[in-house]
């Protein structure tokens, strides 16, 4: 089963999907459901691959998601991102960390579950979901409507090295629009710069970042990620700046106190603030409308579900986790979390190596992984 899934891992990284062009994605991880024997297969109206293995009780989910960022820096690459080379133990390639060779050792672990004799009294979905990088959640919003699913339990097969993860960090998205008044170049004292208007909010924006940061501890961060501005000429001054916020926010932190900080941004200015709401459509035309703001998250060491992971990993390790770990980006969590359905992570691949140009992978993680998975089958009680 190692070779085969190794194979799977390799043609998974060799198979491009961008977000919202997960098509060819989603119908290799199909393909591969099928010939393990799944007991159904099925691509939902917003192309996520959604694989069930047994009829129990007992609901378990194991997610990942099939959308990669893109690699415009190919030829800088030591292997081409596509070629899935393998080298030494390592898988090289987009995708490889970030998360195909996760999304491969869940579809093989619960295969691997089903062998072994451990469906008794349990359901296991599989979900390949799309579109992740831009719109985290959505994807899981619109399968768990279609399917009108509730699992007992899901795993958030995000990159974490093979270490159990307990929660993630927060988050708020935000644009800031300052207000000018258009006029001529020559008579700038006739409008009003928008752009001006603006400047003094930037340095708040770059203050409150420096009063987040706590060294060696945990911390909120915000970051300037884009600037625009609208002008009716490029002898006109400009009527509109608008700037994108990409605030993250550590565990302790709430949205109702990031509300307060836009507020204080823009206090004074002609300026106001809303959510960075982000449209996307699917690769099968299914429209996503993502709202940017969440809450972080953390499932406690004593929840039955933690303690079926520890139990899983001691199954696979032979000893007790020395440590877990606490994500600094946001992931599909978000939407189980907020119903209610207790959550935790684990994955295969240094996530640091994620976005990053020679991503890579040790294989024997990825078949760690897959063994995880199926024992936390075995252990986990609803």
């Amino acid at each position: 089963m190692n070779e085969e899934l190794i194979r799977f891992a390799q043609r998974a990284v060799q198979t491009r999907s961008f977000s919202d062009e997960e098509g060819d994605m989603a119908r290799l991880v199909e393909a591969e459901m099928k010939k393990l024997g799944y007991d159904e297969v099925i691509i939902d109206k917003t192309g996520n691959v959604i694989g069930r293995m047994g009829s129990g009780k007992t609901v378990l989910q194991f997610d990942s998601h099939m959308d990669t960022v893109r690699a415009d820096d190919a030829e800088e690459w030591t292997y081409p991102p596509f070629e899935g080379r393998i080298v030494d133990g390592w898988l090289w390639g987009r995708g490889s960390v970030d998360m195909k060779s996760s999304l491969c050792a869940s579809v093989y672990g619960a295969a691997l579950a089903r062998d072994k004799g451990w469906l008794e009294g349990k359901t296991v979905y599989i979900t390949g979901t799309v579109c992740e990088e831009y719109c985290d959640g959505e994807n899981l919003k619109h399968l768990y409507r279609e399917r009108s699913l509730h699992p007992d339990c899901c795993v958030i097969c995000e990159p974490c090295d093979n270490v159990i993860t307990l929660g993630h960090k927060g988050k708020a998205q935000v644009r800031v629009t300052a207000h000018g008044v258009s006029a001529h170049g020559s008579a700038p004292e006739k409008g009003k710069n928008a752009v001006y208007e603006m400047a003094e909010i930037i340095r708040r924006v770059e203050a409150l970042n420096h009063s987040l940061y706590r060294k060696d501890e945990a911390h909120g961060t915000i970051v300037l990620s884009d600037i625009s501005c609208v002008s009716a000429s490029l002898n006109a001054v400009p009527s509109s700046c608008s700037i994108y916020l990409d605030r993250r926010l550590a565990w302790g932190e709430s949205l109702e106190g990031v509300r307060r900080e836009m507020d204080a941004l823009i206090e004074g200015k002609d300026a106001s603030w809303e959510v960075g709401t982000l449209r996307h459509r699917t690769w099968t035309g299914e429209e996503l409308v993502y709202e940017p703001m969440h809450n972080p998250w953390q499932i406690g060491k004593d929840h039955p579900l933690t303690q079926a992971m520890i139990a899983a990993y001691e199954d696979v390790y032979g000893k007790a986790p020395d440590r877990f770990d606490f994500w600094d980006f946001g992931t599909n969590a978000i939407t189980p979390v907020a119903m209610g359905i207790p959550t935790i992570g684990f994955g295969c691949g240094e996530y640091k190596l994620a976005h990053m140009r020679d991503e890579k992978i040790e294989l024997h993680k990825v078949e760690e992984a897959a063994e995880v998975y199926a024992n936390l089958i075995k252990e986990f009680r609803s």
